[in-house]
């Protein structure tokens, strides 16, 4: 059987000179491109679904509406000098955040209503307490404690503290104290996972960090710390400087309420944290409780930690922002269990014989759990309410809490309806 030839290659018969200019020359492939096609075709959108887009745009703006008190008329100013969040806010899948959703114009505070909260707040409010005196409270400790064996190994860390990761973390302080945009330094990404994160936290000077500093290191503890963690963060980092930027500027930061609405990704921390604490304060204006509150609207909060806190803020001292993050959670229609509602029926009733006005944020709080729960209220707890409402009356929404009250089912109307026949 003869040798297979080899197929002549017509290429080598040409002259090196010609296959060298061919080489140099490029020549039209005869594959079909349809990138242009495809980008031609999406610029393009169907009939229907830009109508539904529309309807979709115009609800939503009538929610704002309603929500905000804002008329068709006012057009809400376009965000000038858009912020940046960084090259790292790309690759997070949990940094879609709307910046635009937030506009401080929108957070109109009636002057009246503040005044009469303002009633309810705590006459000595507990001093704030931030992340730089609790680690100097700790360092005066081991001072004092130096010579006992029996000191904490969290004290030992707070003294051993090699100079070249002093000095790091003080390079790591300028840089975001002067932070916009880009990528932070990975000294400062590893932070969550040191034993002693918050003496090294420390050694940055939080409250010297720029507010685009605060929403990406916000991210960071969000996604790193365990719950108990990020609870300490939010309360001694996080809040502080969220009160304080309100006080200063009757308004919040675009990068701290994207920071604010990042830590509700932890709603256990963001309860115990920030919630909690500024319930318990009993110094919340009615501009703080309106921001928080609106982070708590627009997202979703599970029913477990909700529940646990509309209880807890139930049996707390009562301040005027108490009313507003209650209407908040009722508003979100859980279904929530039996105790938690009575708990909350028994924080009205304890008004009675108070001689204060309360406030119309009150009433509206009263009037929302009537509205939503007034199926999985006893009778006997509706005919407190009623004679809740002879001592303590609104001119409209009295009216419509009596009449949510007397024409609904109560929770015992099955075992009342056999003993009356």
């Amino acid at each position: 059987m003869g040798k297979i030839k080899a197929k002549s290659n017509s290429r080598s018969k040409v002259a090196l000179d010609t296959q060298m200019e061919d080489d140099r020359l490029t020549k039209p492939s005869n594959r079909v491109k349809t990138r242009q096609q495809r980008q031609e075709e999406s610029e393009y959108v169907d009939h229907k679904l830009s109508n539904k887009i529309i309807t979709q745009a115009r609800e939503q703006q009538m929610e704002l509406e309603e929500e905000f008190g804002v008329k068709s008329s006012n057009k809400r100013k376009k965000v000038c000098g858009k912020p940046t969040l960084g090259d790292d806010a790309a690759s997070d899948p949990e940094s879609d955040l709307d910046e635009t959703e937030y506009d401080d114009n929108l957070v109109d505070v009636d002057e009246d209503d503040a005044r009469a909260l303002e009633m309810f707040m705590a006459p000595d409010p507990s001093v704030r307490r931030t992340l730089a005196d609790i680690i100097k409270e700790k360092v005066t400790e081991k001072r004092t404690e130096l010579a006992s064996e029996t000191s904490d190994m969290s004290y030992m860390n707070m003294v051993q503290l090699k100079p070249e990761v002093i000095v790091m973390y003080r390079g790591v302080r300028d840089v975001l104290s002067k932070y916009r945009s880009g990528r932070l330094p990975k000294a400062f990404k590893i932070i969550p996972r040191l034993g002693n994160w918050e003496q090294v936290l420390g050694l940055t000077e939080p409250n010297h960090w720029t507010a685009a500093a605060m929403y990406q290191a916000t991210r960071i503890f969000a996604s790193n710390l365990k719950e108990r963690m990020a609870q300490r963060f939010y309360n001694l980092v996080l809040l502080p400087r969220i009160r304080d930027d309100i006080e200063q500027f009757q308004k919040l930061n675009v990068h701290l309420y994207l920071a604010l609405r990042k830590s509700l990704f932890k709603p256990g921390a963001f309860f115990k944290g920030i919630l909690l604490p500024i319930c318990e304060a009993g110094d919340c204006t009615l501009r703080e409780a309106t921001i928080v509150g609106s982070v708590m609207l627009k997202n979703s909060i599970p029913i477990l930690h909700s529940s646990a806190a509309m209880l807890k803020i139930a049996e707390m001292k009562y301040s005027g922002a108490n009313s507003i993050f209650l209407r908040i959670l009722l508003d979100k229609k859980y279904a929530l269990p039996y105790r938690v509602i009575d708990g909350i029926v028994y924080h009205f009733l304890q008004f009675e014989h108070d001689k204060r006005e309360m406030t119309v944020l009150w009433f509206q709080a009263l009037l929302v759990l009537c509205q939503r729960y007034k199926e999985d209220m006893s009778s006997d707890q509706k005919d407190m309410l009623l004679d809740l409402i002879k001592v303590h009356s609104h001119p409209t929404i009295t009216t419509e809490i009596r009449r949510e009250l007397r024409n609904s089912k109560c929770r015992d109307a099955e075992a009342i309806e056999p003993m009356e026949k």
